[in-house]
């Protein structure tokens, strides 16, 4: 694969190598650069979430490309989270660009293999909308799974967040005088030496348990 890359049409190859939080490491994705023969000065390495494209690394990137140059990432989830503007990037690098791209993990994404062949850049640009779209639906349906969990927990009494503060004494009778409207919101937290927004959260919190 290394001659494959570093030769095609004689134009640069670059490498994109994404993680998305600064606590993980591309060591993985650095080996497979190295393996496929990209230049250690052409790989470019951003610790950054994948929802979005707004990525200095990334935007510095594509700005350098030119006709026949080439991208080499890992895996297409590498390039981005969203498929929307995964597609949208991918017009831009191979369209506009007009630069090829290298998806180590999928061959059939593979940009250099199908130049002349329309059948075969059919076939690339359907697998990426294929890939896009189930890793977008397995995003949704992770998100789905976590937000019945947080209310099944909810259900059960589990709470979230940090732990309320405990009602100082004299609360009740501070709290009747506010809601009398005998005294302002910011005399009755200043009462119990709070700030007037914690006061509020108590007196919502307190309401809602007289409802419950």
């Amino acid at each position: 694969m290394t001659n494959t890359i570093v030769n095609h049409n004689n134009g640069r190859v670059f490498a994109y190598v994404r993680c998305s939080a600064k606590d993980q490491n591309e060591a993985r994705q650095m080996i497979a650069m190295e393996e496929a023969g990209v230049p250690a000065g052409n790989i470019f390495v951003e610790k950054q979430s994948g929802k979005d494209f707004n990525r200095p690394v990334y935007q510095r990137l594509v700005r350098k490309l030119k006709p026949a140059d080439v991208i080499v990432i890992k895996s297409i989830d590498r390039l981005g989270r969203n498929y929307t503007e995964i597609q949208e990037q991918w017009r831009l690098i191979t369209s506009v660009k007009d630069a090829d791209i290298i998806v180590l993990d999928m061959p059939l994404l593979n940009t250099t293999n199908n130049e002349q062949d329309l059948t075969g850049k059919f076939i690339s640009g359907l697998v990426l909308q294929i890939l896009s779209y189930v890793a977008e639906v397995e995003r949704e349906n992770i998100h789905q799974r976590q937000m019945e969990g947080i209310a099944a927990a909810k259900a059960r009494g589990v709470q979230f967040g940090r732990e309320a503060l405990p009602l100082p004494d004299g609360f009740d009778e501070i709290k009747a005088a506010y809601l009398n409207k005998e005294i302002s919101c910011r005399a009755a937290a200043k009462r119990l030496g709070v700030a007037h927004s914690t006061f509020l959260k108590w007196v919502k919190q307190t309401e809602d348990e007289l409802l419950s």
